[in-house]
């Protein structure tokens, strides 16, 4: 499933380094947050590895 903006790729890319444990889990907010608890390594390595160009940066409605 790819990433549907910028902001939603980028999210998804602290996510999952936040799952793999380069980055500190207690450092993430939003919409990062509620992707590390709810979505699995490999649905957030789908949405992370989307190219960013193309893309909105932030998904309309």
């Amino acid at each position: 499933m790819p990433a549907k903006s910028k902001a939603q790729q980028k999210a998804a890319g602290a996510a999952l380094a936040a799952k793999r444990g380069d980055a500190d889990k207690n450092d993430l907010k939003g919409a990062s947050q509620s992707m590390f608890e709810g979505m699995t390594e490999s649905e957030l390595e789908d949405l992370a590895k989307t190219p960013r160009k193309g893309l909105p940066k932030k998904k309309d409605g």
